[in-house]
């Protein structure tokens, strides 16, 4: 792809997102969510390949049709209330219309279908951006109708993409598939906040996205699409390894990490509005998550794969390390005793 191209759709990805985010006008919010949508299939669709246009047509289904409910949603909305403000979404049927899109744009469950394989037919670096920035411009619009959203199918559909998330990961051995469904957990931890707290629902974003990035900005260096691939990490960057590991337990969400702030303040508000029930149930679905990550924390660290070479680290090119490195991995792992500060 040439540089000219490349800057069209990273500027076409941008405007997209900052029209969603910055416009109250039900129209102006579906044009750049589409925006972003047609800027995204040149990337995913850019390396030649049946899975790759599978992953494209799959993709572009999927974020049409949530669009087109979006519109339709607020469509409804209008015919009763004669109001296009994102903000002023009170009529009962748009409401339930406009979470169901949602969850289809976000890739929450039950419309988590196809998230898993839209990342596996992509590249790395195209799933990075799937993962991060495309979730942006929908949780900018559950941003700023989370309080007119019907509370009690939030936390259901919250609950069940952390139980899914958390499940749908125990079998796979594709990375972008595990990364798939950690995304899928993570925004259901999203969407239970944010109807109570939406300061901790942006924060909980952010660290996801920090997270997530560290994650897979280490894949694209080490070139790791496998748990098999991970077995070698050690051999190639030994410091890259240890922080692979630990940036994972952060992803899981274990103490001293960063990744333990917004599920520690997720539980604390639950328990504070007295919904147990609901924190006991998205605690025990989230050890179904930390299951996969200390599966590939240990294949990462503690295991070798098998050589044959009496050298002690293998021989290799020089690694294409990516800047964002430097700043999120001490991000994704240092931010915890800074939490007042945060929240």
């Amino acid at each position: 792809m040439s540089p000219l191209t490349s800057s069209i759709i990273i500027l076409s990805l941008a405007t997209g997102t900052i029209i969603t985010a910055s416009s109250y006008h039900w129209f102006m919010a579906w044009i750049g969510l589409e925006l972003n949508t047609l800027a995204v299939l040149p990337l995913i669709s850019k390396k030649y390949h049946p899975r790759s246009t599978e992953a494209a047509t799959k993709y572009f289904l999927t974020q049409a049709a949530a669009s087109a409910l979006i519109l339709f949603s607020s469509m409804v909305n209008a015919q009763y209330t004669g109001i296009w403000d994102i903000t002023q979404m009170t009529t009962t049927q748009s409401n339930i219309l406009l979470t169901m899109a949602l969850a289809l744009k976000l890739g929450i469950a039950p419309a988590h279908f196809w998230l898993p394989e839209v990342l596996q037919g992509s590249t790395l670096t195209t799933a990075l951006i799937i993962s991060t920035w495309q979730k942006l411009a929908p949780a900018s619009l559950l941003f700023m109708t989370a309080n007119n959203l019907p509370h009690t199918l939030l936390l259901i559909i919250g609950a069940l993409s952390i139980l899914i998330g958390g499940w749908g990961g125990l079998n796979q051995t594709q990375l972008r598939k595990i990364m798939a469904f950690s995304s899928i957990a993570h925004l259901g931890w999203i969407l239970i906040i944010s109807f109570m707290l939406t300061h901790i629902m942006v924060l909980n974003l952010i660290i996801y996205i920090i997270l997530s990035t560290t994650v897979f900005l280490t894949l694209i260096s080490t070139d790791s699409k496998t748990i098999k691939d991970t077995m070698t990490m050690s051999t190639t960057s030994p410091t890259q390894t240890i922080l692979m590991a630990l940036t994972l337990l952060s992803l899981g969400g274990l103490p001293p990490l960063s990744g333990f702030i917004p599920k520690w303040l997720i539980l604390e508000e639950l328990t504070n509005q007295n919904l147990i029930p609901s924190a006991f149930l998205i605690t025990m679905s989230t050890l179904l998550s930390l299951f996969f990550y200390l599966r590939l924390t240990y294949t990462t660290t503690l295991t070798l794969a098998p050589n044959t070479t009496t050298s002690t680290h293998k021989w290799r090119f020089k690694q294409q390390v990516s800047m964002l490195l430097s700043p999120t991995t001490p991000l994704s792992l240092l931010l915890l005793p800074i939490t007042p500060l945060l929240t």
